[in-house]
């Protein structure tokens, strides 16, 4: 099978008539929706495996209609508006941050882009829309979603839901960034920022095996870029009570959550389209089956792809604590970023080269070998590099609660001086029957 020509897709796009094209937008939302559904029970019941609890099991079948009965739960909530709070900003910072989430959606592809199936005897693709700059859209889509949870924490008024609100902007700049990067080596590989393209690019083999890197950078990008656990600063309850949506609730509050988990189905599409070979069947399927990348099966195996995706979310959920903010932004500054940007030199170093002509030993040699030789200074420099000398030791000695006028914690080697404690003034026969005839008062 021959690779297929850039831009070649796009040609189907832009003929549907009016009637199909809502159909469409209404099939995604109505997608987004289900599957985050879903996704709430799949969650809860996951986790309560893992933690050997039993989970949801009294609203509906085994407990499948949990995600509904806390969504009708959270509508007879009280609606409250913060006294002190910006009322228009913070009424509509859910909305800002709920609606982004729905728009990314629309050029995921479901199917091949040649018109295969027919949806009331019309021709056309499984795809609402594609043009020749998709993932750019799905970058800035993403990026205004993050409005919503910076206003939100700005216009409540408070101390906790503004710093929630700062993590969120600081956050999303951090790992932005080496989600970008990740896209970029998708660009150069396939030649097209179109997602019908991509796709069609995978044909022999996915992008997850050709650039693993860049795969593996998104993966970690996009759960930072979610706010999922173990990258939930912004809303984490041990320091920020709740972060952004601490002063939100009923409906308002259950826009945040549906926001959260639209944009976990989001990127979780955006991978399978990149790097897991979107519509395309499995290897073992792909091979045995000729019409498994034909029709409506197409739609089952990107939605297989997803709910794995999702299952990864949910499993770190249940698996790793949460990071301190420190450790989370060195791994988006100091080791994404860096990875990324050495990776992607060596990416269009590959590219032009192979473009030029050269064969794999001489692409080999010309961009593995500079490689080696940095990994073999590093390595040297690692060898040769001086131990640092011990800490000498802190000196042990009382400890003085207020020094410098502050209020501080003991150091190393340091003793907490005893708490003077007020003799008791309960009856003699009392204190023996509380500390035992064995015991001295006020033991």
């Amino acid at each position: 099978m021959t690779s297929p020509q850039p831009y070649e897709m796009l040609r189907f796009f832009g003929h549907d008539p009016w009637w199909l094209v809502l159909l469409k937008a209404v099939f995604c939302f109505g997608f987004l929706v289900l599957t985050v559904l879903i996704a709430i029970v799949w969650e809860r019941k996951v986790v309560a495996w893992m933690q050997l609890r039993i989970g949801p099991n009294r609203h509906g079948p085994w407990g499948l209609l949990q995600s509904l009965a806390d969504g009708v739960k959270l509508a007879l909530k009280e609606d409250l508006v913060v006294k002190g709070s910006d009322k228009v900003v913070y009424i509509l910072a859910p909305i800002v941050c709920a609606i982004p989430a729905f728009m990314a959606f629309a050029v995921i592809p479901f199917g091949p882009a040649d018109n295969e199936v027919s949806v009331f005897g019309t021709r056309t693709a499984l795809q609402l829309t594609d043009f020749p700059v998709a993932l750019l859209y799905i970058l800035a889509t993403a990026s205004v979603g993050i409005y919503g949870i910076v206003l939100a924490g700005w216009s409540s008024g408070s101390t906790y839901p503004l710093l929630g609100g700062l993590r969120s902007s600081a956050q999303m700049i951090s790992y932005e960034i080496a989600m970008g990067l990740s896209f970029a080596a998708v660009f150069i590989y396939s030649g097209s920022m179109s997602t019908s393209e991509i796709v069609a690019q995978q044909h022999s083999t996915w992008f997850a095996a050709l650039l693993p890197v860049s795969f593996i950078v998104y993966i970690v990008a996009m759960v930072g870029e979610t706010n999922r656990a173990p990258f939930d600063l912004p809303e984490a309850e041990g320091e920020l009570v709740g972060g952004f949506n601490t002063e939100y609730s009923s409906l308002k509050f259950a826009m945040f959550m549906l926001a959260e988990y639209v944009n976990m189905v989001t990127v979780s599409a955006v991978a399978s389209t990149l790097f897991l070979g979107g519509w395309r069947a499995p290897w073992p399927v792909s091979v045995f089956w000729a019409g498994a990348n034909h029709g409506w099966w197409p739609m089952l195996w990107i939605t297989l792809k997803i709910q794995l995706l999702l299952f990864f979310f949910i499993w770190l959920r249940g698996t790793l604590p949460r990071l301190r903010y420190d450790q989370f932004m060195k791994l988006g500054w100091k080791v994404l970023i860096p990875v990324s940007l050495v990776w992607l030199v060596l990416i269009a170093s590959v590219r032009a080269l192979r473009n030029e002509g050269y064969g794999f030993g001489e692409v080999v040699l010309y961009v593995g070998a500079p490689v080696g030789v940095i990994l073999l200074l590093v390595l040297l420099r690692d060898f040769v590099r001086k131990e640092p000398e011990p800490e000498p030791e802190r000196p042990e000695g009382e400890f003085d609660p207020m020094a410098g006028g502050y209020p501080v914690p003991p150091l190393p080697g340091q003793v907490l001086p005893p708490v003077p404690r007020r003799r008791s003034r309960a009856p003699k026969q009392l204190q023996d029957a509380l500390n035992g005839s064995d015991h001295s008062e006020g033991s």
